[in-house]
C-alpha cells in the first residue's frame, strides 16, 4: 500500500532562519523557499534527497508530520480515522495521528509536474538571527 516516505513536514516559527542552519551547518540544498498566503515553506534535501525536509510556518504543533505516498489515497484511508484532509502541489492529503501522538499522512501524487514548478522558486532567502 504505502510506496515511500515522500516528505517530511516540519513545524517552524521561522523559515528563513532554519533554512540559513540548514544549508550553512548541515550543507542542505535548497530547493525552493515559497512565501504565499500569509506563510513560509522551505524544501530541503540532505544526502539523497529522500525524503524532502520541508520547513513550513503553518504547521500547527511540535511534531513533524510524515507523509508517505499511495496510489489510492481513498482505498488507502478506508476504514481508518482521518484527522483532517488537505492539498499539497501534489495531490490530496489525508492526516491521521496514531495513539500515540504521531502524526502521519497519506497523499496521492496527483500532479507530478509540481515538483518542476517548484524547483528553483525563491520568494525569501535564508537569514540569521
Amino acid at each position: 500500500m504505502i510506496q515511500g516516505l515522500d516528505f517530511i513536514y516540519l513545524p517552524t516559527t521561522d523559515a528563513a532562519r532554519d533554512l540559513a542552519l540548514y544549508r550553512d551547518a548541515l550543507g542542505a540544498e535548497i530547493v525552493f523557499a515559497i512565501e504565499a498566503f500569509g506563510t513560509r515553506v522551505a524544501r530541503v534535501h540532505l544526502g539523497d534527497g529522500r525524503p524532502a525536509l520541508l520547513l513550513a510556518e503553518h504547521l500547527e504543533g511540535e511534531a513533524p508530520v510524515l507523509i508517505f505516498r499511495v496510489d489510492d489515497l481513498d482505498a488507502a484511508v478506508a476504514g481508518l480515522e482521518v484527522e483532517e484532509r488537505f492539498e499539497i502541489p501534489h495531490g490530496p492529503v489525508a492526516e491521521l495521528r496514531t495513539p500515540g501522538g504521531q502524526r502521519l499522512a497519506l497523499y496521492e501524487l496527483t500532479r507530478p509536474e509540481a515538483e518542476e514548478r517548484l524547483a528553483g522558486r525563491r520568494d525569501f532567502e535564508p537569514c540569521a538571527s
